[in-house]
């Protein structure tokens, strides 16, 4: 496969759609204009909203929604792939998916994941996050194959799950994005041990765009846009203002790096102790 420059962008979204979109969209325009082949777009990119009422008040149908109609044309206008970070869509029943949608350079739906894992947490001091009860999981792993290999799906808590990235890793996947608006507690203690982490352990990139900054209800996300070679390298890292960072990705390297520790083949089935 052929090398290709990866962009992850970082922004600090509020709770209005639309400047939102105008933000996001101009710095997928400046990554695009820098050699971006695939432009990558954090968790909650259109809307950090607080609250059930407020996220399922402005939660969208994926048919209807405004944010993806905007992202289909940008994506038609920039002429590259553009991962769509993470969007509110509204399902029947009153639940809201927290859903990835990847689009290739003519606006199409190339694939599509609900997030699995829901950050139901209490990090101490009053600060307590519940998505379970207002997203409803997703239940199945998806990859979407690229031009330059597969690139396969997670959004931000998952990054907690490693047996997900194996399984991904193992049905082929390359590379593996990881959007987020990583909680700015969490995210100084574990968000680039963590990345890393699932580097070394598939032989993937990982690309991690990111959510920074202060949003509605005083909620603070940690930034660091990284992008992360498959022997665990960091390429890039946005630090903590919203911008976008760049990479050139070389496919060969997974191969490389999975050839000098080929885990991924290594597996061998253990009996698991009893729980107390």
């Amino acid at each position: 496969m052929r090398p290709f420059k990866a962009a992850c962008l970082q922004v600090n979204a509020g709770n209005e759609l639309t400047p939102n979109l105008e933000k996001a969209g101009q710095l997928a325009v400046e990554a695009r204009a820098a050699g971006a082949d695939l432009i990558l777009m954090p968790e909650n990119v259109a809307m950090m909203e607080w609250g059930r009422s407020n996220i399922v008040l402005k939660a969208m149908p994926e048919d209807d929604h405004l944010a993806l109609k905007f992202f289909r044309d940008l994506a038609r206008e920039l002429g590259c792939w553009l991962h769509c970070g993470s969007l509110a869509v509204l399902l029947d029943g009153g639940m809201v998916a927290n859903r990835t949608i990847v689009l290739r350079p003519d606006g199409s739906i190339a694939g599509r994941y609900d997030k699995i894992h829901m950050f139901d947490v209490d990090l101490g001091l009053g600060e307590v996050y519940k998505e379970s009860a207002t997203f409803l999981p997703g239940d199945k792993a998806v990859a979407v194959d690229l031009p330059w290999g597969r690139l396969g799906l997670s959004i931000c808590y998952d990054l907690r799950f490693p047996h997900l990235y194996r399984q991904l890793a193992k049905a082929d996947c390359d590379f593996i994005a990881v959007p987020a608006a990583f909680t700015r507690t969490t995210g100084k203690a574990h968000w680039h041990v963590l990345l890393r982490a699932r580097a070394i352990e598939t032989g993937c990139y990982v690309f991690a765009p990111a959510q920074c900054g202060e949003h509605v209800n005083d909620r603070q996300t940690y930034g660091h846009a990284l992008i992360v070679s498959p022997w665990g390298e960091i390429l890039a890292d946005a630090l903590e203002q919203p911008g976008w960072v760049i990479a050139d990705i070389d496919p060969g390297k997974v191969a490389e790096a999975r050839k000098k520790v080929p885990s991924l083949d290594h597996d061998r089935p253990f009996a698991i102790p009893s729980r107390r």
